[in-house]
């Protein structure tokens, strides 16, 4: 049995930019964040990151063997230090496609497996669960979020913008009590992010990504391409919504005729464009926008969601918090609450019918979890 009260647990993230494992260790009692802990960082190789791409799309009964054993063994190498001082550990692992209108969502990696490779009991599958009871099975974070709200302390409406391959908003109204309770939180995806931007610079330069959106920062945002992406019928329906990684990939079709700078330009302003589009789904004006992700590392994409929105926008750095490593910390904290039998989900986040806890505990040497 977990001890009662605080305890240390581990949270480990690879996201839809296909960039590398996050790990990173919390103290918390699922309600609150008590302390942060050491984090680790194990990047994909080139050739691994050639593999997971390769899966990309593809669902249950359909062979992913060789991403299951990419994804199982970066996370094992990221988690190993970490894992002895920590009590339980939450595995995101990876997304391969998402369609929870359609045929669900996949997420590979072997939670059991870890477990027994770890020595340490793992909590995996977090969106099954709340795709079965009629939610969108995403975003994940925002119950994260609400309690990240209450550690910097604020007061008013807060909204956190993660751009990662896609971006996410979280609105948060920190004076809930709870983040299940009606009117705490409301969360969605916003659009594309950065994978569009990536898979445009890995086919034209064999980059991974724009570093710093010096590529951008050459080129003009056009405006015709920008229009027709604004047309997508995704922007007017009404949250909670979410998008698999890839299904804006015509995105790179509109800027085709582009040169390179002016292509990166366009499709950093699209991300921008988006977010304001979302902006227009939350109940108030935020006080601040807090951005965690890699897009916060691009000061074109910033210096555009600036230009575009009204309120303050930061990396959650300004407010104490770590940019690169809160989605862990995120499945970290959730992992806690599903043991202990808490809600991970409810209607504002991903439209599921009643406050969902999602997830499967597996322990060392149980395959089949408990």
């Amino acid at each position: 049995m977990l001890k009662t009260g605080r305890i240390r647990a581990l949270g480990a993230m690879s996201g839809t930019s296909l960039d590398g494992v996050d790990a990173a260790l919390i103290e918390t009692d699922g309600h609150e964040i008590h302390a942060f802990g050491e984090t680790a960082y194990r990047p994909y190789s080139h050739g691994e990151r050639a593999v997971l791409r390769a899966a990309l799309g593809l669902w249950p009964g359909q062979d992913v063997a060789a991403a299951e054993r990419v994804v199982l063994r970066a996370h094992a190498t990221a988690l190993a230090e970490l894992a002895q001082a920590a009590d339980l550990i939450g595995f995101h692992g990876q997304t391969l496609a998402h369609e929870p209108r359609g045929c669900g969502t996949h997420q590979i990696g072997d939670g059991a497996a870890l477990a027994d490779a770890l020595g340490r009991p793992v909590v995996w599958d977090f969106r099954s669960a709340d795709v079965r009871l009629g939610g969108q099975g995403a975003p994940l974070a925002p119950f994260y979020h609400f309690a990240c709200a209450r550690y910097v302390g604020a007061t008013g409406p807060l909204a956190f913008l993660n751009l990662g391959g896609v971006g996410n908003l979280t609105w948060v109204d920190p004076g809930k009590a709870r983040p299940e309770d009606e009117g705490a939180l409301l969360a969605f995806d916003t659009g594309p992010a950065n994978a569009p931007i990536n898979d445009l610079l890995t086919a034209r330069r064999n980059l991974d990504y724009d570093e710093d959106g010096r590529i951008a920062r050459g080129g003009a945002v056009a405006e015709g391409a920008l229009e027709l992406f604004l047309e997508e019928p995704y922007f007017t329906h009404m949250p909670p919504k979410s998008l698999d990684r890839d299904e804006f990939s015509d995105m790179i079709g509109l800027v085709a005729e582009l040169d390179d700078a002016d292509a990166a330009a366009t499709l950093t302003g699209m991300v921008a464009a988006a977010v304001l589009k979302g902006m227009e789904h939350c109940p108030s004006p935020p006080e601040r926008m807090l951005v965690t992700g890699g897009g916060r590392r691009n000061p074109v994409m910033m210096d555009m969601l600036r230009a575009a929105l009204d309120c303050e926008v930061a990396p959650v750095e300004d407010a104490g918090l770590d940019g690169d490593m809160l989605e862990a910390q995120a499945f970290a904290f959730l992992a806690v609450r599903v043991a202990r039998g808490l809600p991970t989900s409810c209607p504002g986040t991903t439209g599921v019918r009643a406050a969902v806890a999602g997830g499967t505990l597996s322990r060392p040497g149980a395959r089949d979890g408990v």
